[in-house]
């Protein structure tokens, strides 16, 4: 069975803000978040040690190979000097060592970048992991609030970024470090006085990098704010790019995106520009230590203080510590980077998520699906209620149909019902117990949903079935899609049950999708069924095979039923009257019409269009 299938998706709830809606970025905290990201390479402190000791043979080797050379350069010019014959068999041991040396070098160096591979793929796995793990848990008002393209840039973009950063700034920071030290240790060696000249530009080089860094850092976290925004923009258009057609919007969505584009460039170039000036001022601090012990070790060697060959590892020795002083500049861009990035990913995993609920000690399967809603009041703002005083009986096997305008409260009640979002005062009881007692896996144990956008995931059509019982067995899957009225289309595709859908499941017609998910529901066999807008998108042979599908799986079961056709729920046992948060009528089909109120204008409207358009 798909993977895919052991992770529900978070329930449809109320519209969310577009892509363009940013919330505001958390303070920078470089401290504090680089910190947190160290804490996530500590289970791996072992491995990083034998980098470090890789690191430090490796250099070792590279920082001894310019006084090998310095001494042959010393040997050549005494004897041309002295006019004696040349060691050649000193330089051939020279030769053989330095050959030697970085042989080992090479190796080590390998050895390094295998285990920081390692390190940096297991940690962003990790991290991933959280992420996904934090996802789950995160209540659906989150969801409601943030762009689903913020949300999956976090997932993975910025953990990419941290990836790649940590991968190569870590080993380079390691290999700087050492390098860094043993050249000095080997400069004091030769010459105490060209090391005090050569050190003399290290604080420079310092004040350089953390004067650059100040400035680069909040186009780096802007850069990767705005990606957020772009990605959430370019998945909001391409799954309606339909509607967007339709109505002849594609100049509208080209000219926001060039807006969000323009702003990424923007942050973007300032970010790399910034950083970049790093390198160049980095060299030319280099440069001036190079400059200075050129000539101080010329005067040196005139007084014959020190050796030309010292002084020629000296120069080398100069250059190389340039070179990791110069690797700095881009370990502190990428560093940055991550920082950015893992500031993002951080601010996620610290939402709040639903509280942890302990299962009550009761068997769910022993309900009969009575349920009370009393004196519940709910608002998604807590000043802003949408449900204000509901009260409410439904007995075991009862349908109750909920029909009233937009924005009523009809799918709010089903969120508080299946405690996807928690209510700020008064209670619901299922067979007398509180749902608040009862954790959110065993209310939700009791339900199955066949919900207006159908949402059907890469795998084959008896996989998608399954997903409503993965213990289900064959005869059962089929037996579940021949009550939907899906067996006599699965059976007409080329591979039957075992016919894969794609992402999108384009590959059937909506209706058939719609079947699928009820199939799905009746496979689940579940204690209350919730239908939201079940046969809205099917046609009407569909709508009929659908409907006598749904009588046989509501017998015995308490369903409710979201419609806007009001002919789809006049066998209904009560029809709730919903409007700005209140039920303002209920009781039968027959009954409100009698009533002559709200419920009757709604349904000789809908019989008086529906007469005309025929």
């Amino acid at each position: 069975m798909s993977k895919r299938m052991k992770h529900k998706p978070a329930p449809v709830g109320r519209p969310h803000g577009g892509p363009g809606m940013m919330h505001g970025e958390k303070p920078k905290e470089f401290k504090k978040t680089l910190w947190r990201l160290i804490g996530f390479l500590k289970p791996r402190k072992y491995q990083l040690i034998f980098v470090a000791i890789a690191a430090l043979f490796a250099t070792v080797f590279n920082v001894i190979s310019p006084k090998l050379l310095g001494d042959a350069t010393t040997s050549i010019f005494t004897s041309i000097t002295s006019g004696t014959k040349i060691d050649f068999d000193f330089l051939q041991r020279l030769l053989f060592i330095l050959l030697g040396l970085y042989v080992l070098s090479a190796l080590f160096s390998y050895l390094q970048q295998y285990i920081m591979a390692s390190v940096s793929q297991k940690t962003t796995a990790e991290l991933r992991q959280a992420v996904n793990e934090k996802l789950t848990r995160l209540p659906l008002r989150y969801y409601d609030q943030h762009p689903h393209g913020d949300v999956l840039s976090r997932a993975i973009n910025d953990i990419d970024n941290i990836n790649n950063s940590i991968q190569q700034a870590l080993s380079q920071m390691i290999t700087s470090v050492i390098s860094i030290i043993g050249t000095i240790l080997m400069m004091l060696l030769i010459s105490p006085i060209l090391t005090l000249i050569a050190l003399i530009t290290i604080p420079l080089s310092a004040f350089v990098i953390k004067f650059v860094a100040s400035y680069s850092q909040k186009h780096f976290i802007n850069q990767q704010k705005e990606l957020g925004n772009i990605n959430g923009h370019i998945e909001e258009m391409f799954s309606g790019h339909q509607v967007i057609k339709a109505f002849g919007n594609e100049d509208e969505s080209i000219k926001e995106f060039n807006e969000m584009n323009d702003r990424l460039y923007e942050s973007g170039w300032k970010s790399q520009f910034i950083s970049g000036i790093m390198m160049p001022l980095m060299s030319f601090v280099g440069n001036l230590a190079y400059v200075l012990v050129s000539v101080v070790g010329g005067v040196l060697v005139l007084n014959r203080t020190i050796q030309v060959g010292d002084v020629q590892a000296f120069i080398q020795y100069t250059q190389q510590l340039s070179q990791p002083m110069a690797q700095a500049a881009g370990i502190a861009n990428m560093i940055q980077t991550a920082l950015a990035s893992a500031e993002r990913v951080f601010a996620l995993l610290d939402e709040e998520e639903e509280r942890e609920e302990i299962p009550a000690q009761v068997d769910v399967n022993s309900f009969k699906g009575k349920i009370t809603f009393d004196h519940v009041r709910f608002g998604y703002e807590k000043d802003k209620p949408v449900i204000k005083d509901l009260n409410l009986e439904v007995e075991p096997g009862q349908t109750i149909a909920i029909v009233g305008p937009t924005g009523a409260g009809k799918t709010t009640i089903i969120n508080l019902l299946m405690k996807f979002y928690e209510i700020d005062s008064g209670q619901i009881l299922i067979d007398g117990m509180s749902i608040n007692d009862l954790s959110r896996e065993q209310v939700r144990s009791m339900f199955a949903m066949v919900l207006q956008d159908t949402w059907l995931f890469h795998g084959t059509i008896r996989e998608n079935i399954a997903y409503g019982n993965e213990h289900a067995t064959n005869e059962e899957i089929v037996r579940a899609a021949k009550s939907a009225y899906a067996d006599e289309f699965i059976r007409t595709l080329p591979d039957g049950y075992e016919t894969v859908l794609g992402e999108d499941a384009s590959n059937i017609s909506q209706g058939q999708r719609q079947l699928l998910t009820i199939a799905r529901a009746i496979l689940a066999n579940p204690k209350i069924l919730i239908l939201d807008e079940a046969t809205s998108s099917v046609d009407t042979r569909t709508e009929m095979n659908i409907q006598l599908a749904m009588n046989e799986l509501m017998v015995g079961r308490t369903s409710f039923v979201i419609a806007h056709r009001l002919s789809t729920i006049r066998d209904a046992d009560m029809i709730l009257v919903m409007n700005e948060g209140d039920i303002i009528e209920k009781g039968s089909h027959k009954e409100l019409l009698e009533l002559n109120g709200f419920y009757a204008d709604l349904y000789y409207s809908q019989f008086t269009t529906a007469s005309s358009t025929g």
